[in-house]
């Protein structure tokens, strides 16, 4: 449907054009063939200078009437993207068709005319279900849509925070044990396609036909990609290793504590179900509706039963943030705990004259436990420490020195109302 109020605009500017053409063509003729008999007056000259800079004017006048349409071709066109839905966008493969050929007579512009760096960058703009529902409107635009550049920006600003090294190599597994998921065949699709036929658009979630070739496109999923993982993390059908703090609704035993956990994405309510591994010969504990602010990514891709190495011994001094492994027993998987190095006994506290970090040991204080608790505090050799503790208190691993502003935040912003015995 031609744009009527363009059309008017160019109509309105080219009236009067015509009208100049006329009069000063009429004259410039007339002056270049004087009359026989008489000779032209003085003021022909002038009159011939004027013609002269009369046409001057009218070409560099068409010039900017037309610059002028095609800047609002542009215009309009630069526009479609931000003020068009991505429903209206999706055309049919027959519609898209007929609205090439006639943009083709009509000498128009299509979306895939626009320059690479202008719809690089409206891609760029459009969230994870735009990029999906414009995936569906052409082969052009599909193959932009999957690119890993685009969606890698998605998965970190998402994902990245709960996403560690162990997540991606269950993926890998899950990748390899589900061979069929690149596959998309016709009929009732099946486990995780039948997930993400929620997500995907119709249109490329199943074969279609095409109607310049009289064939069947076929359809592909880009499994191994990006896109791929960030469909299955968005679905919440896969499950996937991070850390919790203060695990199982803040139960008192574990405040200011971070354990392993396997997550699955709620998108309906955007927080997390959770399955804690089972501890000595409790069975497995569940929680719902777990925030974000309570999930990190495994600071290190260790197993939790493993003990951390600790590199940070030498450079603890009074004041440090610091967590440490815990277990209640040798059955028991690693959690985190949040602590504080503090003095020696022997020292007051005296920042001018504390010299505790010269010593061999190492005082550790959990302010969340009343003064005279027993787990208030503890002490660890600076030079030996390995694994220390016993079936009473438990045992006290590897120590992960804080220099992060923002993790030392978290941990405080998850501080118990009050002091624990």
């Amino acid at each position: 449907m031609p744009n009527l109020s363009l059309i008017g605009d160019i109509n309105t500017l080219y009236s009067p054009m015509l009208l100049y053409f006329f009069i000063t063509c009429f004259s410039f003729v007339l002056l270049l063939k004087p009359l026989p008999l008489k000779p032209l007056p003085p003021w022909t000259s002038e009159m011939r200078l004027l013609s002269f800079w009369f046409l001057k004017d009218l070409l560099l006048f068409s010039y900017l009437g037309s610059l002028r349409s095609t800047l609002l071709k542009v215009f309009y066109i630069d526009r479609i993207p931000l003020k068009m839905t991505i429903k209206n966008m999706s055309l049919s493969s027959s519609a898209r068709t007929e609205k090439s050929s006639l943009d083709g007579e009509a000498g128009g512009m299509s979306f895939l005319d626009l320059p690479e760096l202008a719809l690089e960058c409206i891609l760029e703009r459009l969230p994870p279900a735009g990029l999906c529902s414009m995936a569906g409107v052409c082969t052009s635009l599909r193959e932009r849509c999957v690119s890993d550049h685009l969606w890698e920006k998605h998965m970190k600003q998402k994902w990245g925070r709960v996403i560690g090294p162990a997540a991606y190599r269950e993926w890998q597994w899950h990748l390899a044990s589900r061979k069929d998921l690149g596959s998309c065949k016709q009929g009732k699709p099946k486990g995780f396609m039948r997930l993400l036929s929620m997500f995907w658009p119709s249109s490329w979630s199943s074969p279609k036909a095409d109607p310049i070739n009289n064939s069947k496109q076929r359809s592909s999923l880009p499994v191994n990609s990006i896109m791929s993982w960030y469909l299955a993390l968005e679905t919440g059908k896969f499950w996937f290793p991070a850390q919790v703090f203060n695990r199982e609704n803040g139960h008192v035993g574990f405040m200011l504590s971070c354990y392993d956990a396997n997550l699955s994405y709620d998108p309906g309510t955007d927080t997390f179900q959770v399955r804690y591994p089972p501890h000595g010969r409790r069975a497995i504990a569940t929680e719902s509706g777990v925030p974000w602010e309570r999930l990190r990514a495994p600071p290190f891709d260790t197993s939790p039963h493993d003990l951390h190495i600790s590199d940070c011994l030498n450079d603890l001094r009074p004041g440090d943030h610091i967590e440490i492994q815990w277990r209640r027993n040798k059955e028991f998987p690693y959690g985190w705990w949040y602590g504080v190095v503090g003095h020696l006994e022997s020292c007051d506290g005296n920042e001018n004259y504390c010299r505790c970090h010269n010593s061999d040991t190492v005082v550790l204080e959990f302010h969340q436990y009343t003064p005279d608790s027993r787990w208030r505090s503890t002490a660890v050799n600076r030079k030996e420490h390995r694994e220390e503790g016993d079936e009473a208190d438990g045992f006290y691993g590897g120590i992960r020195k804080l220099y992060n502003n923002e993790e030392i935040s978290r941990w405080k912003r998850l501080w118990p109302t009050e002091v624990l015995e």
